[in-house]
Formats: structure tokens, sequence, C-alpha cells
């Protein structure tokens, strides 16, 4: 529970506390009916506060609870957003290995070609 609702809950028993001792204080009865109604006023009270603390207690839990599926929905997105990008990347590389060697193919033949030519014109013309 947060330091706020801690002193809520304080600022609620003492009130409590306090509002029922003044008013069986200032009640016309014997001493005996006066503490008898002190102690049921203050049982009362702290019932009341259980009751708050409990439900503080039960939000904070649910709101806990919700958090943690949030996150764990939100890791199970970034992990299939993750295989998504390695798949592409993976396409990716596939493809640039192809125009990689298809340009390698290329620069060959024509390197084949610049020698055969290279050879044809030195067996054309003696030097």
């Amino acid at each position: 529970m947060s330091e706020n609702n801690g002193d809520l809950m304080k600022g609620f028993i003492i009130g409590g506390l306090v509002g029922a001792v003044l008013g069986i204080l200032f009640a016309p009865k014997s001493g005996r009916e006066t503490r008898e109604d002190i102690a049921r006023k203050t049982e009362d009270v702290l019932e009341r506060a259980r009751g708050e603390y409990e439900k503080a207690v039960d939000k904070s839990k649910r709101a806990y609870e919700a958090a943690v599926k949030r996150l764990q929905d939100l890791e199970v997105k970034a992990k299939e957003k993750v295989e998504e990008v390695e798949g592409k990347v993976a396409d990716l590389a596939h493809q640039g290995s192809g125009i990689v060697h298809e340009g390698k193919d290329k620069l060959m033949k024509a390197i084949d070609a610049g020698v055969e030519a290279y050879r044809e014109e030195k067996t054309e013309k003696p030097v």
C-alpha cells in the first residue's frame, strides 16, 4: 500500500476513535456504560478500518496482477515482432547473397570476355 493510503488509513482510525470517544464522554451515562460504549465504538471503528484496509490491499493486488498481465502480453508481442524482423532480415540476407552471387558471375564473365578480347587482339596483331 502506498504511503498516502497508509496516512489516510491512520487519519480514518484516529478520527473515528476521537469522534467516538468525544461523543460517549459527553453522553449522560455512568462510567461503566461509558467504558463499554468506548470499547464497542473502538471495535466498530477498528472493524471498519480493517475492511477499508482489506479493500485497499485487494485493489492493489488487482492492479498489480493487471500490470503483470499487461507486461506478459507486451512480452509476447515483442517476441513475435522480433521473430518477424528476424525472418525479414534472413530473407533480405538471402536475397542479398543472390544479388552478390549474380553480380560476381557477371563480373567474372566480363573479366573472361576482357581476357578473351585481349588474347584475340594479341594474336591478330603481332608485336
